[in-house]
């Protein structure tokens, strides 16, 4: 499998800095009892695939990142590298995530590792899609 790399500087990646921002508002979701709850309709970075949210704070134990895959399926992942600790975003197109510093470690949506020097996977979390609300249930 050819690897894409996200078209990043060298500078933001020295920086660590990720593609994806955080959002404006985060009225869209909320953290309750392991299980983060959004409102799919007012999720700005999710309306179409290759679409992602940075979700963090609101007294979450782990940030977390949400991609919008194809078919409509959605994948959540801990927003952690495992060699870095840096952030990760979805690379367009491809169905993966990769690390946002230098060495662009790179997961597959099972947060499989497919290229890169870390050999530990992403920690995933199931997401349900109930009434136009997507369910994240960490674990």
């Amino acid at each position: 499998m050819e690897v894409i790399k996200l078209n990043r500087s060298i500078f933001q990646r020295i920086l660590g800095k990720p593609a994806t921002e955080l959002p404006e508002n985060n009225d869209f979701w909320s953290f309750t009892d392991s299980k983060i709850t959004i409102k799919l309709s007012e999720a700005n970075g999710l309306s179409k695939p290759d679409g992602a949210v940075r979700l963090e704070g609101k007294g979450l134990p782990n940030r977390i990142i949400l991609v919008h895959g194809k078919k409509d399926q959605y994948q959540a992942y801990d927003n952690k590298c495992t060699h870095m600790g840096r952030r990760v975003d979805p690379v367009p197109g491809t169905e993966t995530v990769q690390c946002c510093s230098v060495n662009c470690a790179t997961f597959n949506q099972k947060g499989e590792v497919i290229d890169g020097p870390t050999k530990k996977p992403l920690k995933t979390h199931p997401v349900t899609l109930e009434n136009d609300k997507l369910i994240i249930t960490l674990n």
